[in-house]
């Protein structure tokens, strides 16, 4: 029978719940972890659903969590990966400009780049051409990051569940939180009650919910948005070397459309941004209620009306990426021979944990750690949360639990 008492309880078997509950165990081998997980296995959501692409990190504003964390996790993942034999592809990264007024963001990454110690490379038109012949720059311009790999993400979070499982940590598959008592210290679903020392808030696309029950972090919500990915055909002419990505707006956490080539020698094109009307709203009507549509209806209004951080022209591109032929032609920015009947449909889409904050209005573009009696809230655990995640877990124990 299973006991219904531990030391730590950790909400979420993503690979941010998974190795935070390995590094606790580490940390204190004395003490009971248990992992508690809504779904019938691990991966179903962000974690199993993500590019599986390991960030450089070049990207993050210097001293933020991401870019304190992003690099170091890159590298600690891909030599996991190397040690246990799991797929790892060393493809680097291009990034190319697709407006002529991208420069001063293009000038920014090379900053944040060298202050981050991240190694980029800048190319000459010529020197594109002759490393991604089917990229284009509207500049002339694009950066090289030779240390971007991709990895199979499914594997890489089987691999950690099982190491966490030897460790001695417990997971329990299927079970849904209804009810919190922060007084008893317990944790009540249909058929069980467990009692905590410590819960650790790692469930992702429900973590403001989480949170919000334990009278944490009621500023931020979730406002989720839907990343669609169409596949580039195998007998297209168009073949890509290396993961291309335009240079992104900054002030939002979107990387706009780019190419993903998967372990098993796929090109995926995507994601998109568009609005999620569900937490988990990844096709049609799925997980749509009318007490979340209005939610995030009423949300998305208010963001369009005030226009924070470039919220409205985002608007208006990723909505009209939804239909094929927007999508296509925000691809041709980067790909300029691409055409629609290059693109095939693929099940591929992802919802990202985005966090508002209802105070300031904005997007949260950090990631985003709350105390409370007894608890630790990992919120806003975005991309880059997969390639940070060892730091990440070591930063929480150390920060929080210690």
């Amino acid at each position: 029978m299973s006991r219904n008492s531990y030391d730590f309880v950790i909400l979420g078997a993503g690979v941010v719940g998974m190795t935070i509950a390995q590094e606790i165990k580490k940390r204190f081998p004395g003490q009971s972890v248990l992992v508690i997980e809504k779904e019938s296995a691990p991966g179903k959501h962000s974690s199993g659903r993500n590019s599986g692409v390991l960030h450089s990190g070049i990207y993050y504003p210097p001293n933020t969590l991401k870019a304190r964390l992003c690099n170091q996790g890159a590298a600690e993942m891909a030599r996991y990966c190397r040690d246990r034999k799991l797929p790892l592809s060393n493809l680097g990264k291009i990034l190319v400009t697709t407006r002529s007024e991208d420069t001063t963001q293009f000038e920014t990454l090379v900053q944040r780049a060298a202050v981050n110690g991240i190694e980029v490379s800048r190319l000459d038109e010529k020197q594109l051409k002759a490393m991604e012949p089917e990229a284009r720059s509207a500049t002339g311009e694009a950066l090289f990051v030779p240390q971007t790999s991709v990895v199979d993400p499914l594997a890489v979070l089987s691999s950690i569940v099982a190491d966490a499982l030897d460790a001695g940590v417990e997971i329990r598959y299927g079970h849904s939180i209804g009810e919190v008592d922060v007084a008893r210290k317990e944790l009540r679903g249909p058929g069980f009650t467990v009692k905590f020392g410590h819960v650790v808030n790692a469930a992702g696309l429900h973590a403001d919910k989480v949170a919000h029950s334990f009278g944490v972090g009621k500023c931020y919500t979730l406002l989720p948005f839907k990343g669609i990915y169409w596949k580039l055909r195998q007998d297209s002419d168009i073949k890509v070397r290396h993961l291309v990505y335009p240079v992104p707006d900054l002030r939002v956490p979107f990387l706009g459309v780019h190419t993903t080539t998967s372990i098993s020698g796929d090109t995926y094109l995507g994601p998109t941004a568009v609005p999620a009307f569900g937490r988990e709203n990844y096709a049609g009507l799925q997980d749509v209620t009318a007490a979340e549509l209005m939610r995030i209806g009423g949300l998305l209004t208010q963001q369009f009306l005030y226009g924070r951080d470039g919220f409205r022209r985002l608007a208006w591109q990723e909505g009209r990426r939804y239909f094929k032929p927007w999508f296509a032609q925000a691809a041709r920015a980067i790909l300029p021979r691409l055409r629609p009947a290059d693109l095939i449909p693929t099940g591929k889409v992802g919802i990202r944990a985005q966090m508002l904050d209802r105070v300031s209005g904005r997007l949260v573009n950090d990631f985003l750690v709350e105390s409370g009696e007894a608890s630790t809230h990992v919120l806003n655990a975005i991309s880059p949360a997969f390639t940070s995640s060892f730091p990440f877990a070591r930063f929480i124990v150390d920060t929080y639990l210690s």
